[in-house]
């Protein structure tokens, strides 16, 4: 079986580290950098403000609320005693700085364990995931049935489950020069991501920007040029807000014209070096970029972690999913939520053939979903808390997770 290739990677780790591909605002997209235990995760987030002081965690610490958390209380973390080893994790750039923050509290708890997480984008994480290359993946869009199916070469029969373990909001970055405020409709949106709207100054723009002195600029749209979840996301968003201005099937991979860039963080390097774009990252990692404010109704709503937490809130489990995965199925029209959101899956084997693989991945995962871990997420990388009930679900799923026999 494929799993086996799990115990060779814990093997493999101590001999060599992981070399990451850096995102979160840095200046070259494909520098590489390494997220594991023995880093501080001292490095400030770009997004400092609106950390989410009214839907993150008390501060109160981990594990006050018991094994079984009540309503309104996150489930507690208890460390595994004995544990020792590399645990490796690939996939999502959005959240390689929430995955440090992870990193860094369960390095103080659980010394033992080294966890190294290379932000190689969503479907490099699902693809290495499936093929059994690494026993935990992170993804903004959960697996699908297709791919649930083939998990089940690298898992075994119980197969994966999908865990929203990350929220934050996606943000609509913007680099006019003379242009502080910048309110757009989701048609407009559409129609300049499509490239339909070519120039600043377009008559759609400026209705709803009136006082703004608005540049006769080319846009210049920047995407993602590899697949990715938050491509995924925001297409969905644009789909479901947008109707016949986006014209396209949606999916992780970007449809329309523009200028590619690899990962978040090339996203917002190209975005800042150029007057006149445009692109769509992970709230936390747009540093000083300005943000478009989204027509929801007849108001335009600037994200924070506190709306886009609200969606999770009012969303649902997919229905037809095995026992325990919690894959949600969006409700962009939450009242008071920002409507452009990125959620992170963590993806897991239910079963794993090497009993030290499932010991570290159910240890980590445990910790991850602590009010701690959620806080520190918060404080660090500027997302938005999962609530105590998500969390206490999600807690349910990872108890489960076993070795083989």
């Amino acid at each position: 079986m494929k799993l086996n290739r799990f115990g060779s990677v814990v093997a493999l780790a101590a001999a060599s580290s992981l070399t990451l591909a850096a995102c979160g605002g840095d200046s070259e997209g494909e520098e590489s950098s390494e997220t594991k235990t023995s880093e501080s995760g001292d490095e400030s987030s770009p997004a400092e403000s609106e950390s989410g002081d009214e839907s993150s965690p008390a501060e109160s610490e981990s594990g006050s609320g018991g094994d079984d958390a009540a309503a309104g209380s996150y489930p507690a973390y208890t460390k595994t005693e004995g544990l020792s080893g590399d645990l490796k994790g690939v996939g999502s750039s959005a959240q390689e700085a929430a995955v440090k923050a992870w990193i860094s509290g369960y390095s103080e708890k659980q010394s033992g364990v080294t966890v190294n997480y290379s932000p190689d984008g969503s479907g490099a994480g699902v693809e290495q995931f499936i093929g059994g290359a690494t026993p935990w993946a992170g993804s903004d869009v959960a697996l699908d049935d297709e791919e649930m199916e083939k998990a089940k070469d690298a898992c075994g029969d119980a197969g994966a489950v999908n865990l929203p373990a990350y929220i934050s909001p996606i943000a609509i970055p913007f680099n006019v020069e003379g242009v502080d405020e910048l309110k757009l409709k989701p048609e407009t949106i559409a129609k300049i991501f499509n490239g339909d709207i070519e120039k600043w100054n377009d008559e759609a723009i400026a209705a709803d920007n009136e006082g703004v002195e608005l540049p006769d600029t080319e846009i210049t749209v920047v995407s993602r040029s590899d697949e990715s979840g938050t491509t995924a996301n925001f297409q969905d968003y644009l789909i479901a807000a947008a109707g016949d201005a986006w014209p396209h099937e949606g999916g992780k991979e970007w449809p329309a014209d523009g200028e590619g860039a690899k990962g978040t963080s090339g996203v917002v390097s190209l975005v800042q070096q150029t007057d006149g774009a445009i692109g769509y990252a992970d709230a936390s990692a747009i540093g000083e970029l300005k943000s478009v404010q989204v027509g929801v109704g007849e108001e335009f709503v600037a994200y924070s972690p506190e709306a886009a937490a609200k969606v999770v809130d009012g969303s649902e489990p997919k229905e037809g999913r095995p026992e325990g995965d919690l894959a949600l199925d969006l409700n962009r029209e939450a009242e008071g939520a920002y409507p452009i959101v990125l959620v992170a899956y963590e993806i897991a084997c239910k079963e794993y053939e090497d009993e030290a693989t499932a010991n570290m991945v159910k240890d980590f995962l445990s910790y991850v979903v602590s009010e701690e871990a959620q806080q520190k997420a918060a404080d660090e990388a500027g997302s938005a808390p999962i609530s105590a009930s998500t969390a206490s679900r999600i807690a349910e799923t990872v108890k489960g997770i076993k070795a083989k026999g």
